[in-house]
């Protein structure tokens, strides 16, 4: 049963939501310095190791926009470089394949604007989950577009996924440089360099290990790792 307090009206691929819920609180200076930056900018780059949020602030962030009807739409996208074995091996159709990848990203939404919202949502459209590798030849307006894993993108790919975002966008291009998977050079890398080396108007917003908040235990493997260079 679909509750008032989840949604209020519904029409076509559109639905009010009345949940009342605090702002989004940044833990420590550079999650505030993310947040400001996905107030003022149209693209936003953020790098970092696990734990500290940037996946989760995005997500969080787009469903904002979109309960509030800044956006009209949510396009979720990562490269299948996974850990282990391949989408091949997982039974169902690209986008069923692609649901585990999502899932941390599904989950931050659901809090934000309900399960029977995010299922509205989802049903008609208005949240999609692409597998990067359909992602040629789509193009968007009016939405938050989220890259997450970008590390594990190549610089062709990446030029390829930032020349889809049309206009109204808000595009998050976020990952981790040290987990990167591939044995070519990661596009992460290289449209950080071309920010920089361009001045481009596109915030690079970098996390810490001193930035890590999932958990401490998540603090000392980073730190244990990143010290090891295995």
């Amino acid at each position: 049963m679909v509750t008032s307090a989840e949604i209020i009206a519904f029409a076509g691929t559109k639905f009010s939501a009345a949940r009342t819920l605090p702002p989004i609180a940044p833990l420590n200076a550079a999650q505030a310095a993310y947040l400001e930056a996905l107030r003022t900018s149209a693209q936003v780059v953020v790098v970092g190791p696990a734990g500290t949020g940037k996946t989760w602030i995005a997500a969080t962030y787009a469903a904002d926009l979109y309960r509030t009807r800044r956006v009209s739409r949510i396009v979720l996208t990562r490269p299948n470089v996974p850990c282990g074995r391949s989408l091949g091996f997982f039974p169902g159709s690209l986008e069923e394949k692609f649901a585990p990848w999502a899932a941390p990203l599904v989950d931050a939404i659901k809090e934000r604007i309900g399960k029977a919202a995010f299922d509205i949502a989802l049903k008609n459209g208005d949240i999609e989950m692409v597998p990067f590798e359909v992602m040629r030849g789509r193009s968007w307006k009016d939405a938050f577009v989220l890259l997450d894993e970008a590390q594990n993108t190549t610089p062709a790919e990446m030029k390829m996924f930032l020349t889809r975002v049309g206009e109204g966008c808000i595009t998050v291009v976020d990952g981790d440089i040290g987990q990167c998977d591939l044995d070519a050079g990661s596009g992460l890398r290289a449209v950080i360099a071309l920010i920089r080396a361009r001045g481009l108007p596109v915030p690079v917003i970098e996390f810490g290990r001193g930035d890590i908040v999932r958990s401490g235990q998540c603090a000392m493997w980073v730190e244990a790792f990143e010290d090891a260079a295995l």
